[in-house]
């Protein structure tokens, strides 16, 4: 699922921030969802929830993604190699 086929059908909040040199993408699972774990393989972000699991792709030529999940707050940060 990319960032905009992912909000629509579960009902998150998401952004997305570009910059001049990075992109920032956030999703906001709730505070209910502090627990969760996140993780990155070969190009797509996977968050475990509980019993659910979300995959989100990250575009293409995406080098060393940063990610880390706080208060049910996925944050996907992305240098501008693309």
């Amino acid at each position: 699922m990319t960032l905009d086929q992912f909000t629509p059908e579960e009902g998150q909040v998401a952004r997305r921030y570009d910059y001049d040199d990075s992109t920032v993408m956030a999703v906001d699972f709730g505070t209910e969802q502090a627990d969760a774990s996140v993780d990155v393989v070969d190009g797509t972000v996977i968050v475990v929830l509980a019993d659910d699991q979300y995959e989100i792709e990250l575009p293409a030529g995406t080098t060393n993604p940063h990610t880390f999940m706080k208060n049910g707050v996925l944050t996907v940060e992305l240098e501008e190699n693309l």
